[in-house]
Order: C-alpha cells, then sequence, then structure tokens
C-alpha cells in the first residue's frame, strides 16, 4: 500500500522532527517513523470499517421505523437492498480484517457514531441513494459500483470527516488521498466469490520496501554532517539561514540515494524528491532542489562516485 514517494514523506517528516527535537535519542526517532506509517495502516482500517458502520446505521434506523407506533407499510417492509449489500457482507465476514480491526483497536466509530450519523443522513437523502434503491435486488457489479460511489461523493469529501480526521492524528491528513486510493484499489479488486480468508492489502508492499525505509532514514541520519559537505559551495546565492529546512533535508536524502543506494537510478531519486518537495516546500523549492541534486549527480559521475548496480541506473 506504501508507495515509495511516500516512503519518503515519512522519512523526510521523521528527519525534521529530529532535528526540531531537543531529544536526540536516534532510536526514539525511528520508532516514531515506525509508528507513523503504522498509522497509517490504521487510517485505511478506520476508512474500511467506517463502510461496514454506515451499513449497520442503515440496518438500526429500518429497524427503529418499523417499531413506530403507526409505521408505513414501507416502514413494516422496508427494502433492504443496501442493508444486504454483498460487497459491505464481504467486508463484514473477511476474517483478515475482523483480527486486524480487533488487534489495532480501530473501535473510533463506536466512540464517534455522530460521525456516521452524518454521512448516513446525506446518504440517505441522495439522488444516488434513491436511484439504487429502485429496485430490491441487484448484480454484484451494481453493488459494488454503489459503494464505491459512496466513497468517492460522500465518504472522501465530507468536510466534517476530513476535520475528525486532522483532529484524530495530524498526519493523517497527508496520508488520506493514499489511504483512499489503496482502498478504492481493494474494493474494485473484490468478486462475488471472495472467501473470508483471502486477505488484505499490507502497510509494504514487498520487504524490500520496508528495508528501504529504515535504510534510507538511518542512513540520511547516520551521514548528516557528510551529506551537508557535500552541499557546500553548491549553494552560493543562498545563505544557510535562507534555506528552507525541508529543502535541506530532502537535498541530503536526495544525495543519500544517489550515494549509497546502489539500486535506485539518480534519475528516479531526483525526480522523487522534487515531486515531494512540490508538495511539502515552498513554491520555488522544486527549482532549487533540481539544480543542486542535477550539479552534484553530474560531478558523482565524473568522479566515478556514483556506485550503481545494471544499466540505466545513472
Amino acid at each position: 500500500m506504501l508507495t515509495r514517494r511516500h516512503i519518503r514523506v515519512k522519512v523526510m517528516q521523521s528527519l525534521y522532527a529530529f532535528h526540531q527535537s531537543e531529544n536526540k535519542n536516534f532510536s526514539t526517532e525511528e520508532k516514531f517513523l515506525q509508528k507513523s506509517m503504522l498509522e497509517m495502516y490504521d487510517l485505511f482500517l478506520v476508512m474500511l470499517k467506517l463502510i461496514t458502520e454506515i451499513k449497520t446505521y442503515s440496518e438500526n434506523y429500518l429497524e427503529k421505523s418499523s417499531k413506530k407506533f403507526l409505521p408505513t407499510q414501507e416502514e413494516m417492509d422496508p427494502n433492504k437492498k443496501f442493508v444486504d449489500n454483498r460487497v459491505v457482507k464481504i467486508l463484514e465476514s473477511n476474517q483478515y480484517l475482523q483480527d486486524a480491526w480487533e488487534e489495532r483497536g480501530i473501535t473510533h466509530w463506536k466512540r464517534d457514531s455522530e460521525y456516521v450519523a452524518i454521512l448516513w443522513e446525506e446518504i440517505r437523502n441522495s439522488k444516488a441513494f434513491e436511484d439504487y434503491m429502485t429496485t430490491r435486488e441487484s448484480t454484484f457489479k451494481e453493488d459494488k459500483d454503489f459503494i464505491i460511489l459512496l466513497l468517492r461523493e460522500f465518504i472522501a469529501p465530507n468536510d466534517k470527516l476530513y476535520d475528525y480526521i486532522e483532529d484524530t492524528k495530524l498526519t493523517w491528513v497527508d496520508d488520506l488521498p493514499l489511504v483512499n486510493t489503496a482502498i478504492l484499489k481493494y474494493l474494485n479488486k473484490l468478486k462475488e466469490n471472495t472467501p473470508d480468508d483471502a486477505k488484505i492489502p499490507k502497510l509494504f508492499k514487498s520487504p524490500d520496501d520496508e528495508e528501504f525505509a529504515a535504510n534510507l532514514f538511518r542512513k540520511s541520519l547516520a551521514n548528516d554532517d557528510d551529506l551537508a559537505k557535500e552541499m557546500v559551495d553548491k549553494t552560493p546565492n543562498w545563505d544557510k539561514e535562507r534555506i528552507a529546512e525541508i529543502d535541506t533535508i530532502l537535498i541530503k536524502m536526495g544525495i543519500c540515494e544517489m550515494l549509497h543506494f546502489s539500486s535506485i537510478p539518480v534519475k528516479v531519486s531526483i525526480n522523487e524528491y522534487l515531486e515531494v518537495a512540490k508538495e511539502y516546500s515552498t513554491p520555488k523549492s522544486s527549482i532549487f532542489i533540481n539544480g543542486i541534486l542535477d550539479k552534484l549527480s553530474k560531478e558523482y559521475q565524473e568522479q566515478n562516485r556514483l556506485n550503481k548496480m545494471g544499466r540505466g541506473l545513472m
């Protein structure tokens, strides 16, 4: 689920926190990095749980309506198409999800059920819900399309839910777009015959990615002084105080990848840090960072310092 770019963002945030903190404990900050990545996976679980909780809330709504003193015919015999949505049932019955929800303590929507109610009311009164409920039966594709529509049109753009996520964990705001994309991919892959023991996406796509996260953090921090020296005389028109700290960290990380990660192409490293800079630093940062990293890469190549393995990695 975590992309290499997002891993770089997490490492950048941890390095920034380390430099800002008075506590210069290496192992503490590495634990912060690991915690930050795990919490992103928690958000993935929280958002999946929200889908099932909306369904549960709607089921309770129908039950309460049927117990009115004078229920209507529709309330006595309600359309349970949404309650019986097969995609939601797959989520509810998946053993890996159940175990993950329990293990990671995903009880947010029990504690803060008002957000489930807000979403349900918005969904229930929408034209999309009305169209979906015009019949009492549907194909699996229709069920899946509707759940994906709920995520795209109601859950993801909801401002109150966004504020709740930001208030719960500040880093979740940065994680949300990637998490929503991961959920969409997961939902799209579901099939009608998906078994209860079907595996769910993992935090890391491969052991290599998990190792990359740890090594990038460790090598960037362990070689911080040497990486800083590589920048000397490469910013003649910039005083040290004028360079944004995030930019300095991104440049050091880029240099670290060029010199210490033999399997990553130089162009990939430069492009990745330019994209991160566009999102997390100043408007001119990407141009500034590109100039320094490009200049250094050419010098390293001339000096035969780029220890890259395989073709096309220079």
